[in-house]
């Protein structure tokens, strides 16, 4: 399984980094993100560190569901996981395959999205400035995939490029989840 080498930073001055961003990349795409997290009643999945997530995105000109699973951490310093991700054709059905399967919803929330895909030392890369109206700050996601273990290390020394290039240091990094974070504030 693939693994999603992502950093995540909380962004201080947002316009700054926006600008940065749409002067290297062009406009960003601006999208809702509707998540669902689910997990089995005794919290099996959360208990082992791992997700899943049925998001469903919504853009000015398309909407689209995508089954997320997510397994544990392989790095403990950016909460890199192995992921596997495929589109769902009909979103309801998908919810409902799920429930059937046993697992439960724990929580949804909504994320407000500037998505930015390129190319940076010959990488795949999507950086994202998301804003969740539950919890304060705007954060910076800038992921890529790392196709095993040993391609872990260089993947996050070019997400780290790509934050450093945008002013975004170590000490604004943070593996605190969403999940987390909208939870503690209901």
């Amino acid at each position: 399984m693939a693994i999603e080498a992502e950093l995540k930073a909380v962004v201080r001055d947002p316009e700054a980094v926006m600008s940065g961003l749409e002067e290297r990349h062009g406009p960003g795409r601006p999208e809702v993100y509707r998540d669902t997290y689910y997990d089995t009643p005794d919290g099996a999945l959360d208990n082992g560190d791992r997700e899943l997530r049925i998001r469903t995105v919504h853009s000015a000109d398309d909407t689209r569901t995508v089954l997320t699973y997510k397994g544990a951490r392989v790095d403990e310093a950016s909460g890199s996981k192995p992921e596997a991700e495929t589109k769902v054709e009909d979103a309801d059905a998908a919810h409902d395959i799920v429930r059937g399967l046993g697992y439960m919803p724990v929580i949804a929330f909504e994320k407000r999205c500037r998505n930015y895909a390129f190319q940076y030392d010959g990488r795949e890369m999507l950086a994202t400035l998301v804003r969740v109206p539950e919890i304060d700050g705007t954060f910076l996601e800038v992921e890529t995939i790392a196709k095993s273990g040993d391609d872990l290390g260089p993947a996050l020394a070019t997400v780290r490029a790509v934050l450093a290039g945008l002013g975004i240091g170590e000490d604004d990094l943070t593996t605190e989840l969403y999940t987390d974070a909208v939870a503690a504030a209901r």
